[in-house]
């Protein structure tokens, strides 16, 4: 009986003790405070106004920070826009004016442009021809370039020497190079206002038509045997014409250390329409036509009076015409000034030693 009651005892007592622990398990246990929520990171950029010195206009953007050791945050230079057209500064010593000629043209026409335009920009003109001529090296110095090319006018002799001129002009480090021959009158003033519309780093060709229409050359052969053709504009070597230096680099390929010499050849062109061939046809930049430049093959007795002194070149007929002359009076004769370049000159510079005292209307 004793053992019995003992048996029921250590029963209730276990039943007590799993009821406890039954009871502690179903109480709520005491928890640790929550860890508080971490923020994002603030935005890269601030959400209010720039920052001074910042553009704040759409368009602008920062450099990428590509370089090892530039950090995620760290400020970057923002890029400048380019220049408009008139933002750059120009100043004459920035162009290359290259003249193009020859031996028997160094007394007949030379002599007249080192009177005239050239004694106005001296130290920018260069004389490219194909005689060691002692003359006129004392006349213009390292300025004359013997190109050793052949005297003979004929599309390779052209091309050798408008070779040697794209090559001494990417030597010179100048912002434009300009192309004349020996029978133009540049007005360095409106050139120099002309090419100040513009910046160099641009791809700029600016120049005259001698032709209404553009014109075709072959530029490859297929592996039929066919040709494919390109059409292009180009402006004539004989009223003038510039290309910037941005646009003169682009070129190199087809057009420095001899290879204008080897492009030409390929379609067969003469010098002026290979420089449209290439930055036309190749490059597909086009050119800028400027009435302003002015060869002997245009009628050039419509330009009159206060006109004249407007424009960037000017020229004059060859001796079967003779009287395509600008048409300005007042100061030289035509048996004094046949090419009516003197005339010219004195109504720009009127302070010359050698024109009238007075300047004439």
């Amino acid at each position: 009986m004793s053992g019995s009651c003992l048996g029921l005892r250590k029963a209730c007592f276990l039943l007590s003790v799993s009821a406890a622990a039954l009871l502690l398990l179903l109480l709520p246990r005491g928890q640790p405070p929550a860890a508080p929520r971490r923020r994002p990171p603030p935005a890269a950029g601030p959400s209010g106004p720039p920052e001074p010195g910042g553009s704040g206009l759409p368009g602008t953007r920062a450099e990428a920070g590509g370089g090892p050791g530039a950090g995620a945050g760290s400020p970057q230079p923002v890029r400048k826009g380019r220049l408009g057209p008139a933002g750059e500064s120009l100043e004459l010593k920035d162009i290359f004016i290259a003249v193009k000629t020859t031996r028997k043209y160094h007394r007949s026409r030379l002599d007249l442009l080192l009177q005239t335009w050239i004694s106005q920009a001296r130290g920018q003109t260069f004389i490219f021809t194909d005689w060691e001529d002692r003359e006129l090296r004392l006349k213009a110095g390292d300025h004359m370039i013997n190109t050793n090319c052949s005297a003979v006018h004929t599309r390779q002799a052209l091309c050798c020497k408008m070779s040697v001129e794209y090559d001494k002009f990417l030597e010179s480090g100048q912002k434009w190079f300009c192309h004349v021959d020996d029978d133009n009158y540049v007005n360095p003033r409106t050139l120099l206002h002309l090419l100040s519309a513009f910046s160099h780093s641009q791809d700029v060709y600016v120049g005259r038509p001698s032709l209404d229409h553009p014109i075709e050359a072959a530029d490859h052969v297929q592996s039929d045997g066919s040709k494919t053709t390109v059409k292009f504009w180009f402006a004539t070597g004989g009223a003038g014409f510039c290309i910037s230096r941005g646009l003169a680099l682009k070129m190199s390929p087809w057009a420095s250390l001899g290879n204008f010499i080897s492009t030409a050849e390929r379609v067969r062109l003469p010098d002026d329409c290979t420089i449209g061939y290439i930055i036309e046809g190749l490059l597909e930049v086009k050119l800028l036509h400027s009435p302003l430049f002015h060869s002997h093959l245009e009628n050039l007795q419509r330009l009159q009076g206060e006109s004249v002194l407007q424009q960037v070149t000017l020229s004059y007929g060859d001796p079967e015409n003779k009287h395509n002359v600008v048409s300005v009076g007042g100061v030289f004769g035509l048996q004094q000034d046949p090419t009516r370049f003197k005339s010219v000159h004195c109504l720009l510079y009127p302070d010359t030693i050698w024109c009238p005292a007075k300047k004439m209307s």
